[in-house]
């Protein structure tokens, strides 16, 4: 790996080869746009990536072609991405005062994999853990923030039931919404739902499980959310579908969570919900589920170690969102509550490939999407899904599902054969 040294002197000395050829723009140059891009390369050495300034100074940030150039467009936003780099980097991006050119998921991809070299500050994961954790109106807000932009918007892109989690790819070549079927079904699998079984679950989105449960397995489902568009959409669909019997949608986070159930399922919710909170999770679901026969799932975005959410993605996507990993789930939800860990599985890179769909349905609509909102909502949306997925193909992210129950049942499955038959 190159040092910081290095790389200035590389800087410098395609600052000379463009002098001697005659190039006017270094004369527009200065040490401190040297002493930038030099700090850039040393945090991200190795990345596949060339950075251009807009006076004409450039580096290579590896020996290996690069996947995409970066061209940075004045030096206010070069500074802040010295000392702000996660948050500058979209706001400059969005904002049209830095340009990629060339694929902005493989920027991104190569990026991370070049961090990943680094060791972080681990401060910076536990201070994000004991910070987190959002009261009942602030996750109002946070869900008000992104998941009631309008149901048109998201319809453009989801797929037809409006599945906005991981899905599950049982073939690499099944279209998406035969995926996000698999997955709904793969849920029910895991929780061996049975005709009449009660089910409580905990943000449901526009209610695609909920109403699978209850069409495909005969479950009575009561679904717990707190977006007022994704409950509209979701009841009209219960009533068109005939299901208002079977499953009740209802507004209110997992705290308003009363009675007794048989399963319990949360996909996509924990994120939102914050490490301060783990507890309060836990003891409702240790309260509602079943004494005998009570089981669960949990399937959420998660790391292999404790890190904060990217800071420009928490600020301008998911307000007070956090992915946890295992060992900070498992002691508020599970060892408090006598709860078993009956299995985990991890579907980071079903992940990547279900927001590969979603990139390539989003760029199909974008004009559409730029017509409704602006450039600058199309450029962040973009900028979301390319990060997203990036960082699930390299590790970044993971997708975890959990299932568990009481430690006594007996009915719990020896094997996972029934999940793949």
């Amino acid at each position: 790996m190159r040092s910081q040294r290095s790389w200035a002197d590389g800087i410098e000395a395609g600052e000379a080869s463009r002098e001697r050829a005659g190039d006017g723009r270094a004369g527009g140059q200065s040490w401190i746009d040297r002493w930038c891009l030099a700090r850039l390369a040393a945090e991200l050495a190795g990345a596949a990536i060339v950075v251009r300034l807009w006076n004409g100074l450039s580096v290579a940030l590896s020996d290996r072609p690069p996947v995409a150039s970066v061209l940075i467009g004045d030096r206010g936003t070069l500074l802040r991405l010295v000392f702000q780099p996660e948050l500058e980097f979209g706001e400059a991006y969005t904002a049209g005062r830095l340009e990629v050119q060339g694929d902005l998921t493989r920027l991104f991809e190569t990026a991370n994999r070049a961090m990943a070299a680094h060791e972080r500050p681990a401060w910076r994961g536990w201070i994000a853990h004991l910070l987190t954790g959002a009261s009942l109106s602030a996750a109002r807000r946070n869900v008000h923030h992104h998941y009631d932009l309008g149901n048109d918007f998201y319809r453009r892109w989801l797929d037809e039931a409006m599945v906005y989690t991981c899905a599950y790819f049982e073939r690499p070549d099944a279209a998406l919404e035969e995926a996000q079927r698999a997955k709904l079904e793969y849920v029910c699998r895991k929780l061996r739902l049975q005709p009449g079984d009660e089910v409580v679950e905990a943000g449901c989105g526009w209610g695609a499980l909920a109403l699978h449960m209850a069409r495909e397995h005969g479950a009575r489902v009561r679904a717990f959310n707190i977006s007022h568009e994704q409950l509209a959409y979701a009841r009209a669909r219960a009533v068109r579908e005939g299901l208002t019997d079977r499953v009740t949608f209802i507004d209110g986070d997992y705290r308003t969570i009363e009675g007794r159930c048989d399963a319990f399922v949360s996909v996509g919710m924990l994120e939102h919900v914050g490490p301060r909170q783990y507890r309060a999770l836990g003891e409702v679901v240790a309260r509602v589920l079943d004494r005998e026969r009570g089981r669960g799932l949990l399937h959420f975005i998660g790391r292999s170690v404790p890190r904060p959410f990217n800071a420009w993605t928490e600020r301008y996507i998911f307000p007070g969102a956090y992915a946890p990993t295992l060992g900070e789930v498992t002691p508020d939800l599970f060892e408090r509550t006598g709860l078993s860990v009956f299995d985990v599985e991890n579907l980071r890179l079903h992940y990547a490939s279900t927001l590969e769909h979603w990139q390539h349905r989003f760029e199909q609509q974008a004009e559409s999407v730029r017509e409704r909102f602006d450039e600058a909502f199309v450029r962040t949306w973009r900028m979301y899904l390319a990060s997203a997925r990036a960082g699930f193909m390299t590790g970044d992210l993971q997708l975890f599902q959990i299932t568990f129950g009481r430690g006594t049942e007996e009915a719990a499955p020896g094997t996972r054969r029934a999940l793949y038959e």
